[in-house]
């Protein structure tokens, strides 16, 4: 980029708190003043039309102005710096001055007629065991496919589309304004290239209708609630020719009453009595794949956690499956009759009124630290 001489509020002539439209007002002003096609052979000319260009194409970008409001043009020089005279200049010119030369905005480029589907979601509810071991399910999706009328095509069957005269099938119109070329859509033929006389009377001549399709979904063991499932060319069809969308199913796993997750791991809480904690007991307990006999030892806390190895759920990267994890709670009694609370009062006396060993631990520590 030659360096700036000048400020480039200065260069467009607008004060530094101008808004985009002044700005745009005053380039457009300077570029019609100093334009090489106006000022032939005038390199003074040339040099300020490309130096308001210059000034245009940082303080229309509201980031780039940012960085030029605090750095100045320091911030644009050296590696990955300067400024764009090519193919870039070419959009700002088009953008700029499209209502002037009687064209809209373009970029010169050719462009495919193709255009790919959209892309769908769907939302899915699974049972927690669906989700845990995998299952195959049925959805309906209402979604855009080709028409089998006029095989995508448009045009009534027996006809077909002919090539557009005023772009020659290229889409696109383009115009020469001195060095600048500048490209806009077919007005004739919507930038499609070709142009039918007889649209298909199913699709009217958009070349897709809407369907509802029946798709079988294989839900691999594992999946969690965000987990997203890519289903490739199941979305909309798309048009002139070009791909299908994907369809990305959502899953949402409904909670269980039993069993929560961590990870690839199951929780299950299972409640004993305080006869069974303190004596110990053989009790089953639930898991994804039926009861699971189990020995609680004698002196089990409440809080305690148990693990089942590999009775958990399947990781779905492939290493392995979690654990099922028995998690105690111990219920209190909340009503006693006159015999129980004599023996947990007998009970409580042998052990010299001490109800738990953790107890006199906890209440040796507070006596040393408050008298």
């Amino acid at each position: 980029m030659p360096p700036a001489r000048r400020d480039f509020y200065e260069v467009l002539e607008v004060s530094r708190d101008a808004s985009d439209e002044d700005i745009k007002r005053a380039y457009r002003k300077q570029a019609l003043k100093y334009h090489p096609d106006r000022n032939p052979g005038d390199k003074e000319a040339e040099e300020r039309f490309k130096e308001c260009s210059a000034a245009y194409q940082i303080l229309s970008d509201g980031e780039k102005r940012a960085q030029y409001d605090r750095f100045g043009a320091a911030a644009f020089e050296g590696p990955g710096g300067g400024f764009d005279f090519g193919a870039g200049f070419e959009d700002i010119f088009s953008g700029i001055f499209g209502d002037f030369f009687g064209q809209g905005r373009g970029n010169g480029r050719s462009r495919s007629r193709a255009r790919r589907g959209d892309d769908l979601r769907y939302n899915l509810d699974l049972t927690f065991e669906e989700a845990a071991f995998g299952c195959e399910k049925p959805i309906t999706v209402p979604r855009m496919t080709t028409c089998d009328t006029c095989d995508g095509q448009g045009a009534k069957p027996g006809t077909k589309p002919k090539t557009c005269q005023a772009c020659r099938g290229s889409g696109q119109m383009r115009f020469q304004q001195g060095f600048f070329s500048i490209a806009k859509t077919c007005g004739s033929c919507g930038g499609q290239g070709s142009t039918i006389s007889e649209p298909c009377p199913k699709c009217q001549g958009q070349g897709v209708v809407r369907r509802t399709q029946n798709l079988s979904v294989k839900i691999p063991a594992g999946v969690d609630t965000g987990s997203r499932l890519k289903l490739r060319g199941e979305g909309e069809a798309g048009g002139g020719g070009g791909p299908s969308g994907d369809l990305y199913v959502v899953i949402r796993v409904r909670e269980h009453a039993l069993f929560r997750r961590e990870d690839s791991d199951v929780i299950c809480d299972i409640p004993l009595s305080f006869p069974q904690a303190a004596l110990g007991a053989d009790i089953e307990v639930p898991t994804i794949e039926g009861k699971h006999k189990m020995r609680i030892p004698p002196g089990t806390q409440s809080g305690a956690l148990f693990r089942l190895k590999g009775k958990g759920i399947a990781d779905l990267r492939g290493y392995g499956r979690g654990d099922h994890v028995v998690h105690v709670v111990v219920e209190t009694p909340r009503k006693l009759t006159k015999r129980q609370r004599e023996l947990l009062e007998e009970f409580a006396k042998s052990s010299g009124q001490e109800v738990h060993p953790m107890s006199r631990g906890f209440f040796d520590k507070v006596k040393e630290m408050f008298g």
